[in-house]
């Protein structure tokens, strides 16, 4: 009789304990419903916020920037060289000494040159009093016409001898001058094709200087987008080497006519180079900002135009949703695209990975992600509190 009683006393105790569990278990589901769908976390670089700002639109144009002005100096006498004054990347100023070349035979020829001056200059002093002479004994009768004739053409004869020498003597001084290369303006060497102990002659390449503060960018259009380009236009354009940098330009030349193989016309692009910072050589891709307007403007990644329409995701009070958008100018230099309708200022659009966010999902943007140790310290947290709470039967 006592385990009779003992079994239904079991039997009971058992049945009350699962209908614990099942009511425990209906109101963790009512719990969890009510609570919703997790947030989905992003981080900050996949939003973008609208703002208004400036696009450009026009033909692309890229090349090779060149010095605007860059000299190729030359020897203009014959002579071994004695001495080079300057090494590539000097920068010198206009009359400065680049090299030296030996002096010995023009300055022979020179010193030969001022003594045959000295001569014809006393020759030609002579003649021209021998004239008035002939002038006065002329005209008191002491002479014939023919005397004052002769002494004439002997003085012009010395005057022409005079000039000519003077000539000789000039030639001499510039060939003598030329044994000393100068730097015929403001600039930096940059190539220096002679070393001291060369035998030049004239015309042989001595150096090449360039100007850096004004560079020059040539490039090409097609011919078709030539109404959008005119002198003075706007270049806007990054060149290799300056990454996250702009640079500006003009247009100062466009070429008249069409290249027959491309159709493309040639123009050229001043650019001003403050500093220096620019240099030679360097490839540079850009943009002629043939029309420029204000609007709003949004990445061109943000948008989906795969269906009909297109499509961005925007986050609006904590949820992600889908908004169609009437697109405007797009900017391909910079890849931002105008809105015209369907977004205000200020709205927040998700970006990359994050559009792939279900529309209705509620969304949270963090400040930053966690970093390794802060991971690391809050698992340890976590791991030392499941030590250390008691287990449960």
């Amino acid at each position: 009789m006592l385990a009779s009683r003992k079994n239904t006393f079991n039997t009971a105790l058992t049945a009350a304990f699962i209908v614990a569990l099942a009511a425990c278990g209906k109101s963790e589901a009512a719990a969890s419903a009510t609570a919703g769908p997790a947030a989905v976390t992003i981080g900050p670089e996949a939003i973008a916020v609208i703002a208004v700002a400036t696009l450009n639109s026009g033909p692309a144009i890229n090349g090779s920037l060149m010095a605007e002005k860059t000299a190729s100096i030359r020897s203009e006498v014959s002579g071994a060289v004695i001495a080079v004054l300057a090494e590539p990347g000097a920068h010198v100023t206009t009359g400065t000494a680049l090299a030296r070349i030996d002096d010995m035979v023009p300055r022979e020829a020179f010193l030969s040159a001022k003594s045959a001056v000295t001569q014809a200059q006393l020759a030609a002093d002579i003649a021209h009093r021998e004239e008035g002479r002939s002038e006065r004994l002329l005209a008191a009768g002491a002479v014939a016409d023919n005397a004052l004739e002769a002494a004439k053409r002997t003085d012009l004869a010395a005057q022409a001898s005079l000039e000519d020498a003077k000539s000789r003597l000039a030639s001499a001084q510039k060939n003598l001058d030329n044994t000393v290369i100068k730097a015929p303006y403001d600039g930096v060497v940059s190539e220096r094709q002679v070393n001291a102990g060369d035998i030049v002659s004239p015309g042989t390449a001595l150096f090449v200087l360039v100007d850096p503060s004004t560079m020059r960018l040539e490039g090409a259009v097609p011919a078709e987008q030539l109404s959008l380009v005119h002198m003075g236009s706007p270049v806007k354009f990054a060149v290799t080497g300056y990454p996250g940098r702009d640079f500006t330009g003009t247009i100062t030349n466009i070429y008249p006519s069409a290249d027959p193989q491309t159709r493309q016309v040639r123009l050229y692009v001043r650019i001003p180079n403050a500093g220096n910072g620019l240099v030679a050589g360097l490839y540079a891709t850009g943009r002629v900002s043939s029309s420029t307007r204000q609007g709003l403007t949004v990445p061109a990644s943000a948008i989906d135009q795969r269906g009909v329409k297109p499509l961005v995701s925007r986050l609006k009070n904590g949820k992600a949703e889908v908004v169609e958008v009437t697109l405007g100018m797009r900017d391909e230099g910079s890849d931002l695209v105008e809105i015209k309708s369907g977004l205000a200022a200020g709205d927040t659009l998700l970006i990359g990975a994050a559009q792939g966010i279900t529309p209705g999902a509620p969304v949270k943007v963090s400040a930053a992600a966690p970093s390794a140790d802060q991971t690391s310290g809050a698992q340890s947290k976590v791991d030392s509190s499941k030590a250390s709470s008691p287990k449960k039967n």
